[in-house]
């Protein structure tokens, strides 16, 4: 019997290397500041997008356009009390471009966007770097635009499944270990019409999420 030489055997398959974002990073607050210059910013948000589509069973199509926008909770409580109907500052807000079925095609993913105060607040409370947290609501947010949502209890678990695979991609501690950071759905909840995060930023069919 002739057994075959190793070297044609087959090889193992690389993994595949997720799709690259055009990613647009726009920081409205000077309190940012503290983690860097943009150009930090801009690494760091990269690095959780990146870590985040490694795990998303929907990937985007190559090249699509995201934009971040790292703002304040003035700002963010506007846009969320106008297009949620809630009058308070939040942690981040994601802006889809496109359904589910059309994620692999859309030339637009998204927006996010992140206020300062209130994630440095939520930072200390749980005793981690704001640079994690940041890292944590990027990749949450991004998730949100690939489809991923937590109105149910199935929902909030798979997502949060999927935001601790990546966080450990950045070498970044389970966020939920000791308690529940996704909100969970509130009843009675108003409409959630969107809106566009800046006047450069195209019209969205899907509603904004938290």
């Amino acid at each position: 019997m002739t057994d075959r030489s190793r070297a044609r055997r087959s090889a193992p398959r690389p993994e595949t290397s997720p799709p690259a974002l055009a990613i647009t990073v726009r920081a409205q607050s000077r309190q940012w500041r503290t983690l860097g210059n943009l150009a930090v910013l801009r690494a760091l948000v990269t690095q959780a997008t990146q870590a985040a589509l490694a795990v998303s069973p929907l990937q985007p199509l190559d090249g699509a356009e995201l934009s971040l926008l790292l703002t304040d909770d003035r700002r963010i409580r506007i846009v969320n009390r106008d297009w949620r109907g809630f009058d308070k500052a939040t942690n981040v807000l994601s802006f889809p471009a496109a359904p589910p079925d059309r994620i692999a095609t859309s030339p637009m993913l998204g927006d996010i966007a992140v206020a300062y105060e209130t994630i440095e607040r939520e930072a200390q409370a749980e005793g981690k770097s704001l640079a994690d947290h940041l890292s944590h609501l990027v990749i949450h947010g991004l998730l949100h635009l690939l489809g991923e949502d937590h109105e149910s209890e199935a929902e909030a678990q798979r997502m949060e499944s999927l935001e601790v695979a990546a966080l450990a991609r950045l070498g970044i501690a389970d966020p939920y270990a000791d308690g529940e950071l996704v909100a969970r759905p509130q009843a009675n909840a108003p409409a959630s019409p969107q809106a566009p995060l800046s006047p450069q930023a195209p019209n969205r069919d899907q509603p904004p999420r938290s």
